[in-house]
């Protein structure tokens, strides 16, 4: 994170997000900041709370992407959540805390793949010499089953000859491996049973959710399941399981976990979609729940203690992004305590036609170029002339101006309706180049487009 400027942040946003400007300085300012934390003395560094960031705009201008870019360009645990969640039960809806629950997981689960990508090679080299033994051995109880009468398995094991041979074998073995020259044989490797389908679900037999267990029963179940089983696989797939077997082995996974508490109370990103929908229209109705939820975020963001099954989280340092189009209400509607939650407010314009270009051609990630590159697994070459791109723009900004505005996403709409047909028909057309011309695109959607009742309804 040292080497990485609020510039460096907002460059690198830029390769996947189109405009929006103000909203990157913010999000880059608010992680450099957490950078700058870390580097204080500890009595001040408690003292240093996050720059939560409210997001206004309308959908699909990029809000979302922006906080999940920026998590992973940090390598920070990142979660979205939907303030609508927490109100579709009214009164008792989903626990606020459950984010902070989600975000846990997800660091665990991060940490944890990195721990076994940083083993990966260790492991490798301990399956290896794992598979060598199981090779060598199958090939003792074959010579066994084949010796005179009394010489089994252990007396020509305890032979000086057997041992010379046994060792010739590993050696032999092993440089096979090493050339892949096995992978076609075949080897009998334990493996930990596959769960069976047809049995009842853990929360169906006890009444309650696996997660919900205490780790003893949980223990007890899984002592009382199934031993491992013998397979018969190919050497290629017998490395591979062996690996992953030893790779799991390696980490330590209360290390993991410590860690991870560690990461989300340093470094952890929640993302609140939706904030705008929990501001009541009225005192009664089914939207009374709203500020209900307000209150119950409020000491979330603030800065609370969260107790997980891994253990107790402290959200006072965990980054926040709110989110929300606001068009029927304004930030200043939501409760006074939780608006100073969020000292930094940030509009994002809407798209114009221009931008929608962009965003079909610009990014890494670019529509255009997902979809040639989809379209190329038949082996059909798509091309986009520039003024069918132009046209798909144009004619995204003006549904959007005359409809409900949903932004880049109305991009996605009118490109699989203009390739419909050739998605359709791709297996058939391998081998064929496609060109799509700006009258291809107004022959398939320029009708729609121009109608108000279709547009609404297809587009």
């Amino acid at each position: 994170m040292s080497e990485l400027t609020p510039r460096m942040i907002v460059a690198e946003l830029d390769r996947y997000v189109v405009g929006q400007d103000a909203a990157k300085r913010a999000v880059a300012v608010a992680l450099r900041n957490r950078w700058r934390r870390q580097q204080l003395a500890d009595d001040l560094r408690d003292e240093v709370t996050p720059r939560n960031i409210l997001m206004l705009g309308p959908t699909g201008v990029g809000k979302t992407e922006i906080a999940r870019r920026v998590s992973r360009i940090v390598n920070a645990p990142f979660v979205k959540v939907e303030a609508t969640k927490f109100t579709e039960a009214g009164y008792v809806g989903r626990d606020v805390e459950s984010m902070i629950r989600d975000l846990v997981e997800v660091a665990i689960t991060m940490l944890h793949s990195e721990q076994i990508e940083a083993v990966r090679d260790e492991a490798s080299s301990i399956a290896a010499q794992q598979l060598v033994d199981l090779l060598v051995d199958q090939l003792e109880r074959k010579t066994s089953a084949e010796a005179p009468d009394g010489a089994g398995p252990d007396e020509i094991n305890l032979t000086p000859a057997a041992k010379r041979r046994r060792t010739r074998q590993r050696k032999k073995l092993i440089e096979q491996l090493g050339q892949n020259a096995l992978d076609e044989e075949t080897v009998v490797i334990e493996v930990e049973p596959e769960e069976d389908p047809f049995l009842m679900p853990i929360e169906i037999i006890t009444g309650v959710a696996p997660d919900d267990l205490p780790e003893t029963l949980r223990e007890i179940m899984r002592a009382s399941g199934p031993r491992r089983q013998q397979r018969t696989v190919s050497v290629a797939e017998a490395r591979r399981i062996l690996a992953h077997e030893e790779a799991h082995r390696l980490v330590d996974i209360d290390a993991v976990i410590e860690q991870a508490l560690r990461r989300v109370e340093d470094t952890g990103v929640v993302f609140i979609d939706e904030i705008d929908k929990t501001i009541n229209d009225g005192d009664v109705g089914p939207d009374v729940s709203g500020e209900g939820v307000q209150r119950d975020l409020l000491p979330i963001i603030e800065g609370s203690v969260v107790a997980t099954r891994y253990g107790p989280v402290r959200t006072d340092h965990i980054l926040f992004i709110a989110a929300g189009s606001f068009s029927s209400h304004r930030p200043s509607d939501l409760i006074p305590e939780l608006q100073g939650r969020f000292p930094i407010r940030v509009e994002l314009d809407s798209l114009d036609e221009d931008d929608l270009y962009a965003i079909l051609t610009t990014p890494e990630n670019a529509l255009a170029r997902q979809t040639t590159a989809l379209l190329a697994t038949e082996g059909v070459e798509l091309q986009f002339t520039e003024d069918a791109l132009r046209e798909i723009a144009q004619i995204a900004a003006d549904v959007n101006t005359r409809t409900e505005d949903i932004g880049a996403r109305r991009l996605q709409t009118i490109v699989e309706r203009v390739l419909e047909d050739i998605s359709f028909e791709a297996p058939e057309r391998a081998g064929q180049s496609v060109v799509v011309d700006g009258a291809y695109v107004l022959e398939r959607i320029g009708d729609i487009a121009a109608e108000d009742d279709l547009s609404n309804a297809i587009l």
